[in-house]
């Protein structure tokens, strides 16, 4: 049985632990949304057995057929199939879900959980992100609704998803009140060149005062920011429309990477994690070379240093004009 506060024990120490709620977490995982359903079947067996060598079998698997991604995706039980095929005992792996504010509170948490982990092949999730929404969200039923299902065994720490910044206060300051677990990470888009919301004025507080730890997401642009500045499947969402102002940006990316005598995967990583409130990034391996690659961050970090890493990156911040506060 898994055991809380307590790291799970890779085959090889290369990726680094760091404290996310009530546990010790890998600082490299993997998301999955166009992941599993891009690979053949026996690479990613692969690349979850490698994954758990290398000590960071920490997967974010969301059923992604709510709202605007209801696009019939298989990547969560593909996934599913595959942990299975790799021998990993349940023990062995993290699994973060996502519930979803799309058809909230049309489609409730309940009903979610009880989907994904079907689709999945589990009877809980260890986390769980809750997601995007627009116009007001009713946070104390959220905060609730959170609640049951910690309650009813299905996860037990919890975290947004690229928040409004005044209901992620509201949400923290319920959960308090009520004496409920409240949201310990917040993922949020995270990199080079998108900083405004992780580095701004309202989240950042909040993360240096320890109340929340940072998950970084969406750190390569889907793509771009390991050289492919034309990615042919669905990325994330273009927020404050600089994406071809990072697409521009690539070639500074690849020159720094070289003068570090890294790759830029590895300096995309270790930029995120040389920020001390972040507790891990997730990454959208399809291939073991990609892996290997991404693992090396962390060495990468500890070479040249968190310093020296922002110095040379500090004129990619692309997204100053966006609202910090989640209100784009």
């Amino acid at each position: 049985m898994f055991v809380e506060n307590k790291p799970l024990v890779p085959q090889e120490e290369t990726v680094r632990y760091r404290r996310l709620g009530i546990r010790e977490v890998p600082a490299l995982s993997f998301g999955s949304w166009h992941t599993w359903d891009r690979m053949e079947f026996d690479e990613a067996v692969a690349m979850i057995v490698r994954a758990a060598e290398l000590g960071c079998a920490f997967f974010d698997v969301a059923h992604y057929d709510m709202g605007p991604h209801a696009e019939n995706s298989r990547t969560d039980v593909i996934f599913g199939k595959a942990v299975r095929e790799a021998g990993l005992a349940r023990a062995d792996w993290l699994y973060c879900g996502k519930l979803w504010l799309w058809d909230y509170p049309g489609t409730g948490f309940a009903q979610q959980m009880a989907t994904s982990l079907d689709r999945v092949g589990v009877e809980r999730a260890d986390l769980v992100v809750v997601g995007d929404y627009f116009g007001d969200l009713d946070v104390e039923r959220v905060v609730a609704d959170v609640a049951a299902e910690i309650a009813a065994g299905r996860f037990t720490t919890w975290g947004v998803n690229n928040w409004k910044f005044a209901d992620l206060r509201a949400a923290i300051d319920i959960a308090h009140r009520r004496e409920l677990v409240p949201p310990a990470f917040a993922q949020l888009k995270y990199g080079l060149v998108r900083r405004s919301m992780a580095e701004g004025g309202y989240y950042k507080p909040v993360f240096d005062s320890g109340e929340l730890v940072l998950q970084a997401s969406d750190v390569f642009e889907g793509g771009i920011l390991v050289g492919n500045s034309r990615p042919e499947r669905k990325i994330g969402a273009d927020v404050g429309g600089i994406r071809e102002k990072i697409v521009a940006a690539w070639p500074r990316v690849r020159d720094i990477a070289h003068e570090l005598d890294t790759t830029p995967a590895r300096l995309g990583i270790a930029f995120c994690l040389a920020n001390p409130a972040t507790a891990n990034v997730l990454v959208g391996a399809s291939r073991l070379a990609q892996l290997e690659d991404n693992a090396g961050a962390a060495e990468l970090l500890e070479r040249v240093g968190a310093e020296r890493i922002r110095e040379l990156t500090g004129d990619l911040w692309l997204d100053r004009e966006v609202a910090a506060d989640g209100t784009w």
